[in-house]
């Protein structure tokens, strides 16, 4: 299985889907800070995790993760759809790299929870990202438990 950590940041998901995929499987964690992908580069390989790519990319390019059409088996969204400006090419760039009838994973936060979280005004109320998702089209498949200040969905390409 291959599976895209949108916005790795820490590597909190592509440690936990390394784990989840083993040996034989591969994730490519994808993030504009090269600061933190060195981090998780360095994480990874202490603990002889190598089925870790860390990948430098803009998710709002088409093309800018780097992966080719159709390579993934799953995308992890967390904590980043708030901060995307261009969502038309994150989408397609998400659309792009993603299997048919294959999963996002969407975490974000659900309030801004007096400054713990982004300023209010950007945050994506669940209702929005779902139909945010919607009309790009994928198909809602269910929510999910993601913690006391988030939110979790999980979507199918169609």
């Amino acid at each position: 299985m291959k599976v895209a950590d949108l916005g790795a940041g820490s590597g909190f998901y592509a440690l936990a889907s390394a784990q989840t995929v083993g040996n034989s499987g591969r994730v490519f964690a994808i993030d504009i800070q090269k600061d933190l992908l060195t981090k998780l580069k360095n994480i990874a390989n202490h603990e002889k995790m190598h089925n870790i790519e860390t990948i430098w990319g803009d998710l709002e390019m088409v093309g800018g993760t780097r992966l080719q059409d159709g390579s993934v088996d799953a995308v992890i969204i967390s904590n980043i759809l708030f901060q995307i400006s261009n969502k038309d090419q994150f989408f397609q760039e998400v659309r792009r790299i993603l299997k048919s009838n294959h999963h996002a994973l969407l975490v974000d936060w659900a309030d801004s929870y007096n400054g713990l979280g982004p300023p209010k005004a950007d945050i994506i109320t669940e209702s929005s990202a779902k139909k945010l998702f919607e009309e790009k089209n994928f198909e809602f498949v269910r929510s999910i438990s993601a913690g006391d200040h988030h939110y979790g969905m999980i979507f199918n390409k169609k």
